[in-house]
C-alpha cells in the first residue's frame, strides 16, 4: 500500500498519527509537494480526481481518499488498539467527538490560515482576509467550549484516547500558523490535554 500524504498539511497528518497509534508497517509513504502544486498534475489527478491528500492506494488497485474514510478502512484491517469504538455505541459517540474535532476546530483554524496566511496564497486563490480573520473569533469560541469539555473528562471522547484527540491535535498544531495557543488564551484544560497527546510517539510521526 501507498499513502499519498503531505507532512505539513493537518488531514494527512491525521492518517500518519492514526497509523503511529496502530504501530502499522509496510504502508509506503508518498509525499505530495501541495505548494508545488503536485497534488494538481495529471499524475496524481489520476489517482484523486478531487486532488486532495491524503490518498491511500490499496494493493487490489483501489484509491481510497478522505482522512476518516481511511481510517476507517485501516480500524477495519488492524482493529487493535482500538480507536473508533468497540460496539456501535461507543462508536457512534467516537463518531460525534472526532466530527464535533473536526467541523468545530480544525475547519475554522483552516480558514482562518487559508485566508490570512501569505505562504497559502498559492494553494488558496482568491484569499478572502476579511473571512479568514473573522473566523478566528469562532476559533476561540469552540476551543472554549472544548477546554470547558476537557475539565470533565480526560480525553476528547470520553475516558479514553481516540482518534478525536488525533483529530482535535493535529487542528491545534495547525493552529500554530495563527499564532493560536490555548496557554495563551487561559485555556488550561485544553493546553495540558495537548501537551498530554504531544507526549505520544505517534505525535512526532511524519
Amino acid at each position: 500500500m501507498k499513502l499519498y500524504t503531505s507532512p505539513r498539511a493537518p488531514n494527512p497528518r491525521r492518517v500518519t498519527m492514526f497509523i503511529a497509534e496502530k504501530q502499522i508497517v509496510g504502508i509506503e509513504h508518498v509525499n505530495v509537494d501541495i505548494n508545488a502544486l503536485e497534488h494538481k498534475a495529471d499524475a496524481y489527478r489520476h489517482l484523486n480526481p478531487l486532488t486532495t491528500v491524503p490518498a491511500l492506494a490499496l494493493k487490489d488497485g483501489r484509491v481510497l481518499s478522505e482522512s476518516r474514510a481511511i481510517c476507517s478502512w485501516l480500524e477495519g484491517q488492524f482493529p487493535e488498539p482500538n480507536l473508533m469504538g468497540r460496539d456501535f455505541d461507543e462508536r457512534a459517540f467516537i463518531e460525534m467527538a472526532d466530527r464535533r474535532a473536526e467541523w468545530y476546530l480544525l475547519v475554522p483554524i483552516a480558514q482562518v490560515i487559508r485566508h490570512t496566511h501569505p505562504g497559502l496564497a498559492t494553494l488558496e486563490q482568491p484569499q478572502f482576509a476579511d473571512y479568514g480573520a473573522a473566523q478566528r473569533a469562532k476559533v476561540l469560541d469552540y476551543a472554549t467550549r472544548f477546554d470547558q469539555l476537557l475539565q470533565t473528562q480526560p480525553w476528547m471522547a470520553g475516558q479514553r484516547f481516540t482518534i478525536a484527540d488525533i483529530t482535535a491535535f493535529c487542528a491545534l498544531e495547525f493552529a500554530r500558523l495563527m499564532k493560536f495557543s490555548p496557554k495563551a488564551e487561559g485555556l488550561a484544560a485544553l493546553q495540558a490535554w495537548r501537551d498530554r497527546v504531544a507526549e505520544r510517539p505517534s505525535a512526532a510521526a511524519v
